[in-house]
């Protein structure tokens, strides 16, 4: 079977980051994803496919061995043997085939090798590119993706997953962030002539919240005064992610003017009692409408 070109599936080129690599993959999964594809075949195969480039670029191992290797990667250690087998009878003199003394499978399938290697073995540099002697592999892992609203992240919960029809009870810690990924192991698909389950892996998509930006562990919002409140000074009350607080305005504040409240912005993640911080700013509201009454004091104030 043809050489598979990982980088090309998932849009990136060689030099790219683990992170342009998780990128590309959160980018395509959710367009490609068969929930949002129903009875496509095609998206299914692509889908599949990019599960599979994803599975060996966002591992660091898996892809040094890729990229060393080439279109040879899946049997790195017998073409490492042949290239050595190669240079020293290059050096002895002797210019027959190379690769005389290695073994490559012959009628091997690439991509079902792959399929026992990567798509369950979880990574082959403990045993040799055929698999275990008893032909025993780790099943496939499971991806998938998590919608959460910004309260929701806010606050360790529990949710359920029905995973190969099988109830998965998982606890979400306070704090996770958007695109963020935990491990489930032995929670994906069953193992292979009774090899080990593979593993569950989910990202967390946060969705944007209407009335906060997240930036960090701390918060960012607007609250809109009246030009009386910033002129006079006064209250205005503040939104909060556990509730509301009143907060003084100080008079002549400028509209833009930004205010810090500690400890109100988003649980740390896994480090129990901390905050990031809320930064409010304010929005000054000019009055419409004005009566004649209203607009002549305006005009006092204009020539005093």
């Amino acid at each position: 079977m043809a050489y598979i070109d990982y980088y090309k599936i998932l849009g990136v080129d060689k030099s790219a980051t683990q992170d342009d690599i998780k990128k590309a993959y959160r980018k395509q999964a959710r367009k490609l994803h068969p929930d949002l594809n129903p009875n496509d075949k095609e998206a299914e195969k692509q889908f599949k496919e990019l599960n599979e480039a994803n599975e060996v670029l966002s591992d660091p191992e898996n892809r040094a061995k890729y990229d060393k290797y080439g279109e040879h990667w899946k049997h790195g250690e017998e073409y490492e043997k042949a290239q050595q087998q190669q240079r020293q009878q290059y050096q002895g003199g002797n210019y027959g085939s190379g690769f005389s003394g290695a073994d490559f499978g012959e009628g091997e399938d690439f991509s079902d090798f792959f399929q026992s290697m990567f798509g369950g073995a979880g990574g082959g540099s403990k045993r040799s590119s055929r698999g275990s002697a008893s032909g025993k592999f780790k099943g496939q892992d499971v991806h998938a993706e998590l919608n959460l609203n910004l309260k929701d992240a806010a606050t360790t919960h529990q949710q359920t997953f029905d995973i190969n029809g099988k109830k998965v009870r998982i606890t979400i810690p306070a704090g996770v962030y958007d695109g963020q990924q935990i491990k489930l192991k032995g929670h994906g698909n069953p193992g292979v002539n009774g090899g080990p389950s593979g593993d569950l892996y989910i990202t967390f998509n946060i969705n944007p919240d209407p009335n906060f930006e997240r930036v960090g562990d701390d918060l960012k919002t607007k609250v809109t005064i009246d030009l009386y409140t910033a002129v006079l000074g006064g209250e205005v009350t503040v939104n909060t992610l556990d509730g509301s607080v009143n907060l003084k305005v100080k008079p002549g504040t400028q509209s833009g003017t930004t205010v810090r409240l500690k400890g109100k912005g988003f649980p740390v993640y896994k480090k129990e009692g901390q905050f990031g911080d809320l930064f409010a700013t304010y929005d000054v509201k000019l009055p419409t409408d004005l009566t004649e009454k209203q607009k002549e004091l305006f005009e006092q104030l204009k020539n005093s």
